[in-house]
């Protein structure tokens, strides 16, 4: 007789995850986490990607999730790989990203005792607890069941978010009943949802109304029926930087990812509705909460507490985006919506006259997103680090055609885009994906260009090269008239990109990287382009003089 396999926590872990339609892991091996290393491997049905440090790794599962609206899973070592993490978590959180951090603990006898076991630190908990929605520790190794479909439920509910659960060395392999735990519920009748008359009202009688959608739509997966609403009633549309994508950019209403211009803030002064749809209204795009918004808001959110947080709110109605959306639209349906000609004129204007804004401030670099625009494939997944060059033109000039294919550090850590673009790759092998990264922050997480390479994930950076923290010598110069710690030593990134398996070429103009892009994009290899930013021309930025104040002595 073949004896039994013992069943031990680490495979109730790996049972859970595969339960709950995990397939693919992002971190790295330990000591700590050996175990549940070899029970995947056992179960065989989960994909596990390894990344060179636990940061990145948390980047990959973060980008897995946001481009395929699944949960996202990384799994780290103790202590110091837990912490190592912590600082990605931060940015899982602030873009309130499902996400689960498996992460080991010190020997269940050893914690809060001060022995100094391995990898031990003062207060694990504590320290995930702040960069996470919740963290929990494993006590009982016999409710390792229930401990993960709570702590997976948990990450899943609104608000969505990244949770930790940390699990003892020497629980991993303990072996435990294989029990069956089946949860009997209760089917929920379906609900139908109700629109109140006034509110539909409200909608149909408005003669400049504005659509302002956020991640909400993305995450309900209600592109389809936001672009109905706006075939009905001709709005103005106008996005937060997580809501790319949810309706085409080069839709002729799409005012696009720039909330914060002088052209929209008086449509905005003259609308007389405001329909926002899963939008945290964030203090960088709100001009820190400035903007005027009319007193007819309506919001949708399935977040109750998002009503009233940021900005008043008329009517608020609960609810996942696309639901609500559809019962709109049904109600609309039956009734004559006449809109304004006039009114379409002026939004197109205003669409136009960002854009054209933008470009004039920005030359060369105007040419560079023109250029993207025209050879990137409409399914192609953006990734902009938290440099210049995304933040000030690529965040808002290159066009996102399709729902979950722009990527942006919510939180505005540097350097999580070249992990980011590597999980996205994983996540959606079909789709190329492109990285805008400066040079300070790409030196960050650089060893994970071999992470690309090893998990045959093939990306494109753009590399704008200026030799230093672009931002921060602006900033230095205007607040104090000199710079400080802000020139950096940069190796030879087209001669480590190589070194590394990728295709590299340097360029110093946007004829050079018309051709260059054009090769890279069809080589379907990985490939870095380093755009040399100091050859081409500084680009141009210039803050309010009161922020420039706020860092000089003051009251």
């Amino acid at each position: 007789m073949v004896k039994q396999k013992e069943f031990t926590v680490a495979d109730a872990i790996v049972k859970e995850l595969v339960k709950a339609g995990v397939d693919t892991i992002f971190g790295i091996v330990s000591i700590h986490n050996m175990p549940i290393y070899e029970a995947m491997l056992e179960e065989g049905s989960i994909r596990m990607a390894t990344a060179r440090g636990e940061s990145g790794a948390v980047n990959m599962a973060d980008a897995y999730s946001r481009t395929t609206g699944k949960l996202g899973v990384v799994l780290t070592s103790t202590g110091a790989g837990a912490g190592n993490g912590a600082g990605s978590l931060t940015e899982t959180w602030n873009s309130g990203t499902p996400l689960l951090h498996i992460t080991g603990e010190a020997n269940y006898n050893y914690i809060g005792k001060d022995l100094r076991y391995i990898h031990e630190c003062k207060d694990q908990q504590k320290m995930m607890e702040g960069v996470n929605k919740t963290s929990y520790l494993l006590r009982l190794p016999r409710q390792i069941t229930p401990f993960m479909r709570t702590a997976i439920n948990e990450a899943l509910e609104v608000p969505k978010g990244p949770v930790t659960v940390s699990i003892p060395t020497n629980f991993q392999a303990q072996i435990i009943p294989q029990n069956q735990i089946i949860e009997t519920e209760i089917q929920p009748k379906k609900t139908e949802i109700t629109v109140p008359e006034e509110i539909i009202e409200a909608i149909i009688s408005a003669k400049r109304p504005i659509v302002w959608t956020g991640d909400g739509i993305i995450h309900s997966g209600a592109s389809e029926e936001l672009l109905t609403l706006v075939e009905k009633l001709h709005p103005a549309v106008v996005t937060s930087e997580s809501g790319k994508g949810g309706i085409p950019e080069n839709h002729p209403l799409c005012i696009g990812n720039f909330a914060a211009t002088p052209q929209f803030t008086e449509l905005l002064k003259k609308s007389d509705l405001l329909i926002s749809i899963g939008v945290r209204f964030r203090e960088t795009e709100t001009a820190e909460g400035t903007l005027p918004l009319p007193e007819n808001h309506i919001n949708i959110d399935l977040n109750p507490h998002a009503f009233n947080r940021n900005y008043a709110t008329k009517s608020g109605l609960i609810g996942d985006a696309k639901a609500v959306l559809q019962t709109i639209n049904k109600t609309l349906a039956e009734k004559h919506v006449q809109s304004d000609n006039s009114y379409v004129e002026e939004i197109k204007a205003c669409r136009q006259a960002v854009r054209n804004d933008l470009n004039e401030t920005i030359q060369p670099y105007g040419e560079f997103a023109r250029i993207m625009n025209k050879q990137l494939p409409e399914n192609t997944i953006l990734v902009t680090d938290v440099t210049m060059h995304g933040y000030i033109w690529g965040n808002k000039l290159v066009n996102i055609h399709e729902p979950g294919n722009y990527l942006h550090m919510t939180g505005g850590g540097i350097g999580q885009g070249l992990p980011m673009a590597v999980g996205a790759k994983i996540a959606q092998p079909e789709k190329p994906v492109v990285l805008i990264a400066g040079d300070g922050g790409f030196m960050v997480n650089a060893g994970e260009m071999i992470s690309a390479v090893q998990e045959d994930a093939p990306i494109i950076v753009l590399l704008f090269d200026d030799g230093g923290y672009g931002i921060l010598q602006y900033y230095q110069d205007a607040a104090y008239g000199r710079q400080t710690a802000v020139h950096l030593k940069n190796p030879d990134f087209a001669m480590m990109a190589k070194s590394m398996g990728f295709e590299a070429e340097k360029v110093t103009s946007a004829s050079e990287f018309d051709s260059v892009l054009e090769k890279a994009l069809a080589s379907n290899q990985s490939c870095m382009i380093v755009v040399d930013a100091n050859k081409i021309g500084d680009l141009k930025y210039e803050d309010s003089p009161e922020y420039i104040q706020s860092f000089r002595p003051h009251q």
